[in-house]
């Protein structure tokens, strides 16, 4: 049990980042099938301006994040990711036009990728390390809870008229306000503060985070963690977090998440679904993503993030080959619905509840934000790709190949968890940059 509620209240404050992440990455879906009617749009058009721009914004995001994160802090950037998701849902559910309607998915994209880096590196910073997993992990829970929110938003919202894409797009400006006007209420996370030298700042935070903490202990091990000179992530002590950030978050992609979570209901219509049962199904899909993210949360810091990682990667590799085989052999129907399913079970227990939680552990305080950025910018730029490709793939290759592919990267996967991923739970986030650099 969390021993200071303020904590648990900040972090899931900060989390909401997350809700508005999943309900944006997918709120989409609902609107893809009438967009590529409405405006005629190709296969290759579509899914690469359409449907990716707001990836390609969160790839722009995830790069460029880490500086307002350094410079102007963890809180004032969560505070301005806030708006771009409110200008993102005003702007593109008003649009007529494709290039305008991917302009301002465009600006929402750069609030998801930044929010990958603000929101768990503050968490992650007011955290005790027992508890760190699962406050972390708040952030995937909030996402996922986003993504189960806006399946429920696309369901109910599919039949209300001609324009009904834009009921479905614009609904996120509501959480977005709302977000926004939360996350003031936070403080500013204390090792940012001691970082830029403002040492009375921290100590009031610090007091409120953990009254019984030794603030010129805590501050000495802050100062000791932090170099007098430039340090980068790309200096070769730190090529092997570097190296963890971006297989976690390759492998996260390539087990083809993002490109099932985008077009849910057309992979569903593509396996002999009704569109109304289609839906209806995403939304069980959505269900299963959130119960089981909330089991995986409760186990990350008892289990480890190793043994969750496990458990995805074996999951993943069956559920894969399963949705591979009814797409060759024809298998329509509820079977495809119960291996998707297995395959989010899959996500949310190993990958969903681990990447940000891991990510946010491997850099030290000085590097933090520029290494979350590292990693959030391999996570983005694949997971604009993969999807941008999507529909052309289904309508060339055919899905069961495309799926088949996706589980011989999870085999990869496994042995990266095996032979290269270290156990990173319990431990302060100073003692494992510690032992992480070489």
């Amino acid at each position: 049990m969390l021993e200071n509620n303020k904590i648990l209240i900040w972090s899931l404050s900060v989390a909401l980042a997350g809700f508005l992440f999943g309900f944006d990455t997918i709120v989409i879906s609902g609107a893809d099938q009438q967009l590529q009617e409405l405006w005629q749009s190709s296969d290759i058009f579509h899914g690469t301006v359409v449907m990716a721009m707001a990836l390609w914004g969160t790839v722009a995001g995830a790069i460029f994040g880490g500086i307002p994160t350094n410079s102007f802090g963890r809180k004032n950037t969560l505070i301005g990711i806030g708006i771009l998701y409110f200008v993102s849902a005003v702007g593109s559910s008003l649009v007529n036009d494709p290039y305008t309607f991917a302009f301002f998915r465009f600006i929402g994209g750069l609030g998801v990728g930044a929010s990958t880096i603000a929101a768990p590196a503050y968490i992650s910073e007011i955290s005790p390390a027992k508890d760190r997993g699962r406050l972390v992990a708040m952030y995937q829970f909030s996402i996922v809870l986003g993504v189960l929110i806006a399946f429920i938003s696309n369901y109910l919202l599919r039949d209300v008229g001609e324009y009904a894409w834009r009921w479905m797009i614009g609904v996120e400006a509501f959480p977005a306000l709302l977000y926004t006007l939360i996350v003031f209420s936070v403080p500013k996370s204390p090792r940012w503060l001691l970082i830029k030298g403002r040492k009375e700042e921290a100590i009031n935070v610090l007091h409120i985070v953990d009254p019984s903490r030794n603030f010129d202990a805590f501050a000495e091990e802050i100062t000791a963690d932090t170099p007098t000179h430039a340090e980068s992530i790309f200096m070769k002590k730190y090529r092997g977090p570097l190296l963890l950030a971006f297989f976690i978050a390759f492998f996260n992609q390539f087990s083809g998440i993002n490109a099932f979570w985008y077009y849910a209901p057309r992979i569903l219509e593509e396996a002999g679904l009704g569109k109304s049962a289609a839906f209806l199904s995403s939304v069980g899909i959505g269900f299963i993503n959130v119960v089981f993210t909330m089991i995986g949360m409760s186990l990350i810091d008892r289990w480890g993030r190793k043994r969750l990682m496990y458990i995805g990667s074996f999951s993943y590799i069956i559920s894969l080959a399963l949705i591979s085989m009814a797409f060759f052999l024809n298998w329509e129907g509820i079977s495809v619905v119960i291996f998707l399913f297995i395959f989010v079970f899959a996500h949310a227990m190993g990958q969903g509840t681990v990447i940000w939680v891991f990510i946010s552990e491997l850099f030290p305080n000085h590097l933090r934000a520029s290494g979350q950025a590292f990693g959030s910018s391999v996570h983005w730029v694949l997971a604009a790709m993969i999807p941008s490709f999507i529909p052309v793939l289904f309508s060339t290759v055919g899905p069961g190949i495309v799926f088949a592919f996706f589980s011989v990267m999870m085999v990869w996967q496994l042995l990266w968890v095996k032979f290269k991923m270290p156990e990173t739970k319990g431990v302060s986030l100073e003692a494992l940059s510690k032992r992480l650099a070489k």
